[in-house]
């Protein structure tokens, strides 16, 4: 058992090191799970830690998923069984740059509604969340026989909030359902974070990137009977649409940090060891000095790369650990492997315009609302309806409008609008302005409006979806129409030979008789979803730093259909299928 004693861990009666790398269970292909933790034990570490997103295991209030990549009894099990400990955070909030944080959009449903805090109607969604959840956990913790040794209580809550009351009934309410292994909290470094976040009665990690000497100094003072340990230590980062692609010296952001560790005596958890993908519409974003939607892609710079390969990190990580442990490692895996497929031409069309309704859901609306009144959690929302009256050229306003917006009036295609380059007073209230023509009638009006990640960090995380206001001037509209396209899977629709205006479904098959990692080749494509079998791999954004999607071999099948939703426009006729992915 994991116990704590004279600012030490130890494990059944030996002074042990937590040695943990971040994976999460939910970004990774089921079938790569082994593959991913031997090669987390050849590097040294000892420990596997992940996160629970609790979206996409009650995606409806309600409605629980614990099958394929949300599998996390046979995921713990897995890393158990090669005898690895396991760390688990289960939040119920996680960041890990995923949409929402990993709570539920369902929770936005309600207006009035507080998030991470004593407020009844989330703890009670909490309540029902973990009960089904943590019972999954019990039986591979140390008091069964297993090798769960730790759980996190809430995720860097020093970073949001201060509610003692919400963090104290958090931990007796996992205790209450059973957990008895070590509970921790996670925080910045310094003591600001550590008093809105840590329980001192718990141990408390600290969270960083780059090694100092003063990064454990404020953890020292507020705990100094409890052993050191990092939390997270960032020794990559993530990628947002539109700037360039991370990189950093791999001596600096790993190698010189495990040496700052070994000289402290501390523990750590390398976040991120690998970090996968941000499969479908799963990544989350940030908000700065404008909204900043993360990419497909969670590469990170993590010792194992996006597919599973091995970096120059990896050899760092395992170069330090066999001196620290003074032992042979583990023989290295097999390198991950890739192969082009090459170019695939696209046989069939269809106008999203055309096929919409017929997998929809239609909504009569008096007032539009965000996707979440519906029921919607990502995807697109069309917004429709037809002016009457009397009116001399005016304005269409719309305010509250997240996040990619194609206006149509009359048929035709008048604005686009995208949160991530507003600027000034359009930016303060997330609006937009179209121009109508004058009318004595009709006029007819669509906005379909792309959903891309909530903000996953900090008070916006109050991200609803679609539009919350629109007007004729300062005149409310009234009388909508609205059809919810949740598009988490390719939808069935008709298809036909020749090529189709944008937005626009294309098709394209192929075989693939020998099965292999590959990645699509996006380049020359605008806005677009990327469906293989059926299966979302993610959105694409031509203002890169990520110009190809991963494609893993699990999901290949020996006759392959291929779709894409291009939402502006392309000149391609065909896709490629190369054998490594374009981040710059």
């Amino acid at each position: 058992m994991l116990e704590i004693k004279n600012k030490k861990f130890y494990m059944d009666g030996e002074e042990f090191h937590i040695y943990s790398g971040a994976m999460h269970y939910f970004r990774i292909p089921a079938e790569y799970w082994e593959d991913r933790l031997l090669k987390l034990k050849a590097a040294g570490l000892n420990t596997v830690e992940t996160y629970v997103p609790w979206n996409f295991h009650e995606p409806r209030k309600g409605e629980f998923c614990f099958e394929g990549m949300l599998d996390i009894e046979r995921f713990v099990k897995t890393a158990q069984d090669m005898g690895l400990y396991v760390i688990v955070r289960p939040g119920p909030y996680i960041c890990a740059e995923w949409d929402f944080g990993g709570l539920p959009a369902w929770l936005l449903k309600d207006k009035n509604i507080k998030l991470r805090c004593w407020d009844k109607k989330y703890i009670k969604a909490v309540e029902d969340f973990f009960k089904v959840l943590i019972p999954k956990l019990l039986p591979f913790q140390e008091s069964n026989g297993g090798k769960l040794i730790a759980m996190q209580v809430e995720n860097e809550y020093g970073s949001f909030g201060r509610d003692k009351k919400y963090l104290y009934w958090l931990r007796e309410y996992m205790k209450e359902l059973g957990v008895d292994c070590q509970l921790f909290t996670s925080d910045g470094e310094d003591k600001y974070f550590f008093s809105g976040g840590g329980i001192p009665e718990e141990l408390m990690v600290a969270n960083f990137g780059g090694y100092n000497e003063n990064r454990f100094n404020d953890l020292k003072l507020l705990q100094p009977d409890k052993p050191l340990m990092c939390g997270e230590h960032w020794c990559g980062w993530f990628d947002r649409w539109g700037t360039s692609h991370h990189t950093d010296d791999p001596e600096a952001s790993l190698g010189k940090s495990l040496d700052g560790f070994f000289k402290e005596d501390a523990s750590f958890n390398l976040y991120m060891f690998h970090g996968g993908t941000n499969f479908g519409f799963s990544s989350g974003a940030n908000y700065y000095d404008c909204y900043c939607p993360t990419t497909t892609s969670y590469d990170y710079g993590a010792p194992l790369n996006e597919y599973g390969g091995y970096t120059e990190k990896y050899f760092i990580l395992r170069d330090r650990m066999a001196k620290q442990l003074g032992k042979e490692l583990p023989e290295l895996p097999e390198d991950a492997k890739t192969k082009a497929y090459g170019s695939i031409k696209f046989t069939e069309f269809a106008d999203l315009q055309k096929v919409y309704k017929s997998f929809a859901k239609h909504k009569k609306s008096h007032i539009p609302y965000t996707m979440e009144h519906y029921g919607q959690n990502s995807g697109l929302i069309l917004y429709s309806t037809v002016l009457k009256g009397f009116y001399d050229v005016t304005k269409l306003n719309a305010f509250g409008v997240h996040d990619i917006a194609y206006v149509y009036v009359n048929g035709e295609l008048k604005h686009v609008y995208d949160r991530a380059k507003l600027k000034g007073q359009a930016l303060h209230d997330e609006s937009f302005s179209v121009e109508l023509p004058a009318f004595n009638g009709e006029c007819r009006v669509d906005i379909l409006v792309q959903a891309l990640g909530r903000v996953n960090y900090a008070r916006r995380i109050y991200d609803r979806k679609g539009i919350d206001e629109i007007y004729i001037e300062g005149q409310a509209i009234v009388d909508w129409d609205v059809y919810c396209m949740e598009l988490d899977k390719a939808p069935e629709i008709k298809y036909q030979k020749s090529a189709q205006n944008a937005p626009c479904f294309m098709k394209a098959t192929f075989k693939a008789d020998e099965k292999a990692d590959t990645f699509v080749d996006m380049r020359g494509f605008t806005n677009a979803i990327v469906y293989i079998n059926g299966f979302n791999l993610g959105r694409f954004l031509k203002r890169g730093p990520q110009y190809t999607l991963y494609l893993p071999a699990p999901f290949l099948k020996d006759e392959n259909e291929l779709v894409i939703l291009e939402l502006e426009g392309t000149r391609k006729k065909s896709v490629s299928l190369i054998e490594k992915p374009i981040l710059k």
